[in-house]
């Protein structure tokens, strides 16, 4: 999945260029380049598919080198990824109506790319065998609110992986004092938003929990795959509303198993994950940028183009973020309001900022 904004790393991430075709940690690969490097691990490139938006086809293209464009799926507007996931499934069900599919964010960071292959080939083995739907959970390492949650309790069947659960409960984003509760019962895992199923399971699940989606993706079974595919998704994606996957069926489906996993995972969904990944000075302060001077601060995360002179002082838990003109200057624990910012921003100060 790749047709995100990532508003919340704003102004890196501007619509026009999204953080998943950004080097964000500087490791030379776009997040979306490590994504795809990391699957070619598990399945040929064939069988690697990548739905984004109409806008980002040519990033696409030109980032993955090689890639076929019948492999770039493309949406017309955005709908959240209820839409993204039952396009590329019922269109894979036609190619192949025994397939397994693994459905992941494009912009993510896994460290652990030995275990992430070993937990995925265990949920495709899962998935394969029983009518189930699989997520990759994370062991948390600290109550963050900026995550959703799954409870799990022992799975129902006797497992050959013994990390496999059966999943209780979804809670989206909780507040700090409920992310401590979690931490600290033991039976919670991050929800990474990686899904294993087959896609018998997983049209069964829209049939099910989604009838309204379903009805409108089955239409185009005649089409995907062919010329007429273009066409039908455009009026498809008129028709459909905005879902997440997770609201759509997960939270409803009572056949939902979880992995726990770690895998040095992050969704590098915002400024303050980021900084995590970035070696510190000796105050604590996370810094790219090779004209930076600081005094008196600390814990701050602060990202400027290296031609940048920048000069702070008395600062502590900032994110300081420079980019194409724009500058950004945020409490780092309120850093969740970044996408108010740049609402707001397009509201007073127009489209060209975002």
């Amino acid at each position: 999945m790749a047709g995100g904004i990532g508003s919340r790393f704003w102004p890196m991430s501007r619509t026009s260029h999204p953080k998943q075709f950004m080097d964000i940690l500087g490791t030379g690969q776009t997040l979306l380049q490590q994504t795809y490097n990391r699957f070619l691990r598990l399945c040929p490139k064939e069988n690697i598919y990548i739905v984004t938006n109409d806008d980002y086809v040519e990033l696409v293209q030109e980032q993955l080198t090689g890639i076929d464009l019948k492999n770039v799926l493309s949406e017309p507007s955005r709908k959240n990824t209820a839409p993204c996931v039952a396009y590329a499934c019922y269109k894979i069900a036609q190619l192949n109506p025994d397939a397994v599919t693994v459905v992941a964010p494009s912009d993510h960071l896994i460290l652990k790319e030995d275990t992430f292959v070993k937990a995925i080939k265990s949920c495709f083995k899962k998935a394969a065998a029983e009518d189930c739907l699989v997520t990759l959970g994370i062991r948390p390492s600290r109550p963050d609110t900026g995550y959703g949650y799954i409870q799990y309790v022992d799975s129902d069947i006797e497992e050959t992986d013994d990390r496999m659960k059966k999943v209780k409960t979804f809670t989206e984003k909780p507040d700090l004092e409920i992310a401590k509760f979690f931490l600290q019962s033991g039976d919670f895992l991050w929800n990474s938003g990686i899904f294993v199923w087959s896609v018998k399971s997983v049209i069964k699940a829209f049939e099910m929990h989604s009838p309204e989606m379903d009805a409108i993706f089955k239409e185009g079974n005649s089409a995907y795959n062919t010329p007429e595919e273009a066409d039908f998704i455009n009026k498809a994606y008129t028709n459909c509303k905005s879902v997440s996957i997770d609201y759509a069926i997960m939270e409803k489906a009572k056949n939902v198993y979880v992995r726990a996993s770690v895998i040095g995972w992050s969704d590098l969904g915002t400024w303050g994950s980021l900084y995590e990944h970035i070696p510190p000075d000796s105050d604590k302060n996370a810094i790219v940028g090779k004209n930076v001077m600081v005094y008196d601060t600390k814990n701050c995360v602060v990202n400027v183009p290296k031609d940048k002179l920048v000069v702070m002082q008395g600062l502590d838990g900032y994110i300081v973020v420079e980019s194409d003109g724009i500058l950004l200057i945020c409490k780092k624990e309120d850093e969740q309001e970044i996408r108010t910012f740049v609402n707001d921003v397009k509201v007073s100060k127009g489209e060209k900022f975002v």
